[in-house]
């Protein structure tokens, strides 16, 4: 019991936000290609594997940011009492769930056609370096961003065998929705990261940061907007994005605090009802 109970908090299994927030682009890139004037089993299959495989490919980035982040967690308040951190799982333990970890994301990947698979390979390489972009660059968050919604693309590929415009632009938009929602996550540990030297959007724009939430946040329904126009989206599509409108600039943007790392967790976490809202706002779209 003691060594499932670390696997999971090494896994962070026990917060599931982690894994919803890169889910919901799944379902939403699933959701907007699907034909549903058809068979729904297909849909809900792979709704399953998008689900498993977000649950299994945020754990092991999880265990991968942590080995390469063990002597930084070891020195910030919020992250020194984690498994590898605090030596209670040793690093070559952690790196072989790691690895069974991505063997069973495979065998969940191979369900899908071949091109679905080619483009989830070749994101790997990005995915797994993203631990080391900040020691390098200010846009650690913007490479999150890439890889956290890349399963928006994977969706639109596996029903559709073929990319478009469509995905692409809803793509970049969801790009500056991680931009936007990690930025406020690292403000928790500000003060520590300025003190050992881990780079952020966070500390880069610490000064101003309401002004850039709202320049990230408006990408987002811009894009949305316009993918709803390519969709041929009915006027209640575009009624609806008054909800997330709402949400992201008068609740998340108004309340923003970031001297208050309780209050920024608060805000962060409530991207899961933005993935949620989202998708409804497709739903109605397609079927209104």
């Amino acid at each position: 019991m003691k060594h499932l109970n670390l696997f999971i908090e090494l896994t962070r299994l026990n917060k599931p936000i982690g894994y919803m927030l890169l889910f919901w682009p799944c379902l939403w890139g699933l959701t907007l290609v699907y034909d549903f004037n058809g068979e729904i089993q297909t849909y809900v299959k792979y709704l399953g594997f998008f689900l498993l495989g977000s649950i299994i490919m945020r754990s092991a980035g999880c265990i991968v940011n942590d080995i390469t982040d063990k002597k930084f967690d070891q020195k910030v308040e919020r992250t020194k009492n984690r498994p590898i951190a605090s030596g209670k799982i040793s690093t070559n333990l952690a790196l072989l769930y790691a690895l069974i970890l991505c063997l069973c994301a495979f065998l969940v990947l191979i369900n899908f056609n071949l091109l679905t698979i080619i483009f989830a390979l070749a994101s790997m390489p990005l995915a797994f370096s993203y631990p080391l972009i900040k020691r390098f660059t200010y846009w650690p968050q913007l490479f999150l961003g890439i890889t956290f919604n890349y399963g928006l693309i994977l969706a639109w590929i596996s029903i559709n065998n073929s990319i478009s415009v469509i995905p692409i632009l809803f793509y970049i938009g969801a790009i500056f929705w991680t931009l936007g929602y990690d930025t406020i996550y690292g403000y928790q540990d500000i003060k520590d990261d300025e003190i050992i030297g881990v780079k952020s959007t966070s500390i880069k724009f610490k000064n101003n940061p309401k002004s850039f939430l709202i320049l990230c946040y408006s990408f987002l329904l811009v894009s949305l907007i316009i993918v709803g126009a390519l969709m041929n989206f009915s006027n209640i599509f575009y009624v609806s994005l008054i909800i997330p409108l709402c949400h992201l600039f008068l609740y998340q943007v108004k309340s923003l605090n970031i001297k208050q790392p309780e209050s920024c967790l608060k805000i962060f976490k409530s991207n899961n009802i933005i993935g949620l809202i989202i998708y409804f706002n497709i739903l109605l779209g397609k079927f209104f």
